[in-house]
């Protein structure tokens, strides 16, 4: 483990409980933006995808009261 990770490891374990929560919060929430990120790229992908099949009428919609 590198020197700078095990101090602030151990900087963090001297929070309160309460402030260690909050800093895992903020930790968790930096690595789930990106991850975010990577799924709205994807969905964005799909979406126009799917506009573009149904503009060129490979399929064919189906409405929600059929469902």
């Amino acid at each position: 483990m590198p020197k700078a990770f095990e101090e602030i490891t151990r900087a963090a374990m001297e929070l309160s409980p309460r402030q260690r929560l909050e800093l895992a919060s903020v930790l968790l929430e930096s690595v789930d933006t990106a991850s975010d990120y990577d799924a709205e790229m994807a969905w964005d992908s799909e979406i126009r995808h799917r506009i573009r099949a149904i503009d060129e009428g490979n399929v064919t919609g189906v409405a929600h009261e059929e469902l």
